[in-house]
C-alpha cells in the first residue's frame, strides 16, 4: 500500500455502500496497514474531521480512526459542548467492530460527513453506545460511549458497513452548511425540529 496523499471519496462512490471486509491481528500488525492508519490520520487531522473509515479512502476495509481534539471545542460555545456531552477524545483506531446500543435514549444533532462535504443534517443518534474492537496494535479493546463520542463511533462504524447519515436523517432538516449558519446554528434542536415540522420519534 503506497503511502501517497489519500483522497475522501464522496457519496455515490460504490465503496461507500459496501460492507467492508474484516482484517487479521496480521493484517492490523503489517507495515501497510500501520502506514495506512498513519496516513489517515494526517487526512483526518488535514480534513478536518473527528472521524474517518477506510471505506471513505475508496478501501473496502473494516478499520477507522477516531480523535476529537479539544483545539475543536475552542470555536463551540460551552452550552452547545455540554448539550452534546462533547469532551476531547484522544487519537485511536477501531478495527472490525461490533457495536450496541446501551441506551435507549435517541438523541439529535445536525451531523456532517466528509464524504457529503458541504451538507448537514439532524441525525437522531443512540446517547450511549459499547464498542467490541480491535485496535491499531490487533488488541482486543471494549469501548463505552456516550455523547458526542458515542456519536462519532455510531456514524465510522455505519460506513464500515454500507450505511451513511443521509439514510438515517431528518430529510426535512437536510440543509447546506452555508443555511446551517445562516438559520440554524446556536438553536435548540427542539426548537429546530418545530419549526421544520418535525415530529419525535
Amino acid at each position: 500500500m503506497n503511502p501517497v496523499k489519500l483522497e475522501i471519496v464522496q457519496a455515490g462512490n460504490p465503496v461507500l455502500r459496501q460492507c467492508a471486509r474484516p482484517l487479521s491481528v496480521a493484517d492490523i500488525r503489517s507495515r501497510d496497514i500501520q502506514k495506512l492508519i498513519e496516513a489517515m490520520r494526517a487526512c483526518m487531522h488535514e480534513a478536518p474531521g473527528v472521524g474517518l473509515a477506510a471505506p471513505q479512502l475508496g478501501l473496502g476495509l473494516q478499520l477507522a480512526v477516531i480523535e476529537d481534539r479539544e483545539e475543536y471545542h475552542k470555536e463551540v460555545s460551552e452550552a452547545l459542548l455540554l448539550e452534546r456531552e462533547r469532551r476531547p477524545v484522544l487519537f485511536h483506531a477501531i478495527v472490525n467492530p461490533v457495536i450496541e446500543e446501551i441506551s435507549e435514549e435517541q438523541v439529535e444533532f445536525f451531523e456532517g460527513c466528509l464524504s457529503l462535504s458541504g451538507y448537514s443534517a439532524l441525525v437522531p443518534r443512540a446517547r450511549a453506545v459499547r464498542v467490541t474492537c480491535l485496535d491499531e496494535h490487533g488488541q482486543h479493546k471494549v469501548i463505552e460511549a456516550s455523547g458526542w463520542y458515542a456519536r462519532i463511533l455510531q456514524h465510522e462504524i455505519d460506513h464500515l458497513n454500507g450505511t451513511l447519515y443521509i439514510d438515517r436523517m431528518r430529510p426535512r432538516s437536510f440543509t447546506t452548511m452555508e443555511n446551517l449558519v445562516e438559520f440554524w446554528k446556536g438553536r435548540p434542536v427542539n426548537e429546530i425540529k418545530s419549526e421544520l415540522e418535525l415530529k419525535s420519534s
